[in-house]
């Protein structure tokens, strides 16, 4: 059985220990299912058992241990609203907004894209994996923007092959933390498993895969930055690993150091470009900046200025 172990720091004093618990697993793992784990035992502060409310104190021990989530065989169609930005017999490409999940896991059986991809598309090509029918690439549970999977056998084939080669064109925009100093840059830096905390990724020389993210400041402010950046590769949390290892963690995103400015990391997948798979012509699908970055940039005084560059 996997473990979590850590201590309540200052920021976190005072907080429930299940909103406390939630944060520390990240994306994949949903309140409910952390619930479930308080509930049941699986949780424990100085060795002791507590309900889902208590107040975390700092300095706190917590365990939470993650025993095997049950077998998920398939996937069910769900009636849920989704973004369509284009749509043939071939692909659908969607603006996935953030808070949902991708396919199922570990706390997140229902309520996933693939859930409503079933039910809009009827049917989706099989991958190998009964949880994933259609799905060539991810987001992050809290990362928004733009997504396409494949409806036919030979688009699956097409796409899967595009990314695998890193043929596919894929654009951020974030906001992090501080003042980036240089206008334009690359981040070349390897990425592993982080050898602790097995749902985190960190910078590792010797055992990481290659990974190169090209970075763009659009504008500075006094406490963040508005970035824009390119992935050559897409590695597991590539942009919120490589922009906390430049100092600048995305805001929002906890787990990566980028603080609570932002109840979600602000990150949004603004566009993604591919060779369409059947009239083999480049295609590029976009979406503006989502509202929650939009309205924390205009709080910070840019205004109409960020729309003339957005």
């Amino acid at each position: 059985m996997e473990e979590l172990k850590f201590t309540v720091g200052h920021e976190d004093a005072g907080k429930r220990i299940d909103k406390c618990v939630t944060l520390k697993l990240g994306e994949g793992y949903s309140r409910t299912y952390v619930k479930f784990l308080i509930d049941n035992g699986f949780v424990r502060v100085e060795d002791k058992r507590v309900k889902a409310h208590y107040i975390a104190r700092e300095g706190d021990g917590v365990l939470v241990e993650l025993p095997p989530p049950p077998e998920i065989e398939h996937v069910e169609p769900e009636d849920i609203p989704l973004n369509i930005l284009y749509e043939d017999e071939w692909i659908i490409v969607v603006d996935k907004p953030a808070g949902m999940v991708v396919h199922p896991g570990a706390g997140n059986r229902t309520g996933t894209l693939v859930s409503a991809l079933l039910h809009h598309c009827g049917k989706l090509p099989d991958t190998g994996n009964d949880l994933r029918p259609g799905i060539v690439h991810r987001l992050d549970k809290d990362t928004s923007g733009v997504m396409v999977a494949a409806r036919t056998p030979r688009a699956l084939r097409s796409l899967a092959k595009q990314f695998q080669k890193r043929a596919v064109k894929k654009r951020y925009v974030a906001l992090v933390k501080g003042r980036v100093e240089m206008d334009n840059g690359i981040v070349e830096a390897p990425l592993a498993r982080h050898a602790v905390d097995r749902q985190k990724m960190d910078v590792e020389h010797v055992r990481g895969k290659k990974a190169r993210t090209v970075y763009h400041v659009v504008r500075r402010f006094s406490d963040f930055t508005l970035v824009r950046l390119e992935l050559e590769t897409g590695r597991m949390h590539q942009i919120r690993v490589h922009m906390k290892y430049l100092g600048h963690p995305v805001l929002g995103d906890a787990k990566y150091g980028g603080g609570r400015a932002m109840p979600r990391q602000a990150l949004h997948a603004e566009a993604l470009g591919f060779t369409h798979p059947d009239p083999g012509k480049f295609v590029e699908f976009t979406s503006p900046m989502p509202e929650d970055m939009r309205g924390f940039v205009e709080r910070a005084g840019l205004g109409n200025e960020i729309k003339r560059k957005m």
